[in-house]
């Protein structure tokens, strides 16, 4: 018999079925027990005579019965079984109960038992959204003429500078992980004109925050012939627009189990100078900051921004040079062509115009105290007519745990990388 998928229950009404997946719940009842069975699609009810040995829950399992209409089973649907064959039993009970996790219990035993918690509904259902996020974020760069790359994760030197850099043996010589795809993907745009990434980055950081991971997924995108950053925000929006909607068509249940509000998103987000985001922040809010916004300002900001203009997300542009990295094109007042996207008062992009002249490259590096020869391959790139360009990198964890309202962006990703943890 051909297998039935829990979802496609209610289409079979008074058909027999197979299903196969896992013993999620189960409670016996004397006379009639009862099932939760879940498989890739979700969970249905099955109905078993009583008397049957039950294994442990997140057993492997496979039943055969009859689709019926019940009032009384979640979903209004069951199956009504005479027995239940056990394809792989659990050896031992769960760590934590399945059917009743929530991130806010034991977050520490919900990591450290990943593989098993992750079966959760509640654990899942954000993986199953980030993955429609990055789908809809390929989907519309694809159809934007982008093409997709795939760039070295080992490399001499760091992309951004500084010492947040993971250092590996490389046949005796020193390496380091990646910290972003920025110089490959600037000299793909000679290649391609438009290139986007999807991949991991690292960023050697000893933080201990709700929003900080050492390893994440970073959604990149460069394109070439703009006119200036405006070119690159534009595009943003109607990208960001794009995967909310993918996010919508292909993964409603998902936001409809964590109860997900959808981002007030307007047709034009907001651009604010940093100077004008500082002022607010000093004077407006009466908090206090260093030389960028901190996470408190952040936050603020989100909140200043939602309440008085409706939206969930603003662009902070004009960032000084001293607090962005040295590729951000210089408009010569000290100001650049960079800026940050905040979400929900979450930084969830890092973007602007990059410089395209070798000759400022150069200039860029000394001043940041940079050795320009450490870059010298990357240098030689912009000697052959590289055009006016720019991009962005999106934290896909990041958007996703503002999108769900997560407590910990670790929960954003299936096995979270951060100072304490290298398991599982």
């Amino acid at each position: 018999m051909e297998r039935t998928l829990t979802s496609e229950v209610p289409g079979k009404v008074g058909e027999e079925v197979e299903l196969q997946g896992w013993l999620h719940w189960r409670r016996d009842l004397g006379g009639i027990q009862f099932i939760l069975l879940r498989d890739r699609s979700g969970i249905v009810q099955v109905v078993l005579p009583g008397g049957l040995k039950l294994p442990l829950p997140e057993s492997a399992v496979r039943v055969r019965g009859v689709a019926v209409e019940s009032d009384k089973a979640p979903g209004g649907y069951e199956v009504r079984a005479e027995d239940l064959e056990v394809l792989q039993a659990s050896e031992q009970p769960t760590p934590v109960e399945i059917p009743k996790e929530e991130w806010r219990a034991n977050p520490e035993t919900l990591l450290t038992y990943r593989y098993v918690t992750l079966r959760g509904e509640k654990a899942r259902a954000p993986l199953k959204i980030q993955s429609a996020l990055v789908r809809g974020f390929r989907k519309y760069l694809d159809s934007q003429g982008f093409t997709e790359v795939f760039t070295p994760k080992l490399v001499r030197a760091g992309a951004e500078g500084g010492a947040n850099l993971f250092e590996v043996d490389y046949f005796g010589e020193p390496a380091y992980l990646a910290q972003s795809p920025q110089l490959y993907k600037q000299i793909m745009v000679g290649v391609y004109e438009r290139v986007y990434e999807v991949a991991p980055v690292w960023r050697a950081e000893e933080h201990a925050t709700s929003r900080h991971l050492n390893e994440y997924l970073s959604l990149d995108v460069e394109m070439g012939f703009i006119e200036s950053d405006e070119d690159v925000m534009a595009l943003e929006e109607e990208l960001v627009r794009a995967m909310l909607e993918e996010a919508a068509r292909t993964a409603g249940p998902e936001l409809e189990l964590l109860e997900v509000e959808l981002p007030k998103l307007p047709r034009e987000i907001p651009r604010v100078p940093y100077a004008e985001a500082r002022r607010i922040v000093k004077e407006e809010l009466g908090l206090g900051m260093g030389a960028d916004l901190n996470d408190e300002a952040e936050r603020a900001l989100g909140a200043y921004f939602s309440e008085k203009y409706g939206t969930d997300f603003v662009f902070i542009v004009q960032y000084p040079e001293e607090v962005r990295p040295f590729y951000t094109y210089p408009t010569g007042d000290g100001l650049t062509r960079g800026y940050d996207l905040l979400f929900r008062g979450l930084e969830i992009t890092s973007g602007g115009q990059r410089i395209h002249d070798p000759a400022v490259i150069v200039q860029q590096l000394e001043k940041k105290g940079m050795d320009p020869e450490r870059f010298r391959d990357y240098i030689e790139v912009f000697k052959y007519g590289m055009p006016p360009h720019g991009g962005f990198a999106i934290g896909a964890e990041r958007f996703t745990q503002k999108l769900i309202g997560l407590p910990n962006v670790r929960y954003a990703r299936a096995f979270p990388r951060d100072r304490h943890r290298l398991e599982p």
